[in-house]
């Protein structure tokens, strides 16, 4: 059931419908919902095992990691200021707090946010820009 033999890259298969945050949330595959996404912790698969989807349309691209420093980084930059400001500690405490803080946040989350990119990319039929020439 793979999409391979399609020229248009349209899938034609009839699935019902998939809500793309919670299967990207989940790792599952955007058509089905059951498959799985992810082959590795980010590698992500080359087809699913369910429903058969290829999964070479999938490119995220810097999106994720993008997302991931700009949400994180918010969120420990502020806690850290907030901390310094009430309770000035010492710098030994800040990277005893921050950094396993920062790692741990990152590496969920960038799992996450990857899942939901591809699979809102698939569900926007989403492709690489093309520019029309009319020659």
């Amino acid at each position: 059931m793979s999409n391979e033999g399609n020229p248009s890259g349209e899938d034609k298969a009839l699935w019902a419908p998939v809500d793309p945050v919670r299967a990207g949330l989940a790792g599952r595959c955007p058509r089905c919902g059951e498959g799985r996404l992810f082959s590795g912790f980010l590698a992500v698969g080359k087809e699913c095992t369910n429903c058969g989807l290829d999964y070479s349309y999938a490119d995220a691209g810097d999106g994720p990691a993008v997302f991931v420093i700009l949400i994180i980084g918010f969120i420990v930059v502020g806690l850290a200021l907030w901390v310094e400001v009430t309770y000035s500690p010492t710098l030994l405490i800040h990277f005893l707090l921050w950094i396993p803080l920062s790692l741990a946040l990152g590496l969920l989350s960038l799992r996450w946010i990857k899942g939901i990119l591809l699979t809102l990319q698939y569900a926007n039929k989403a492709a690489q820009g093309r520019l029309d020439r009319d020659e």
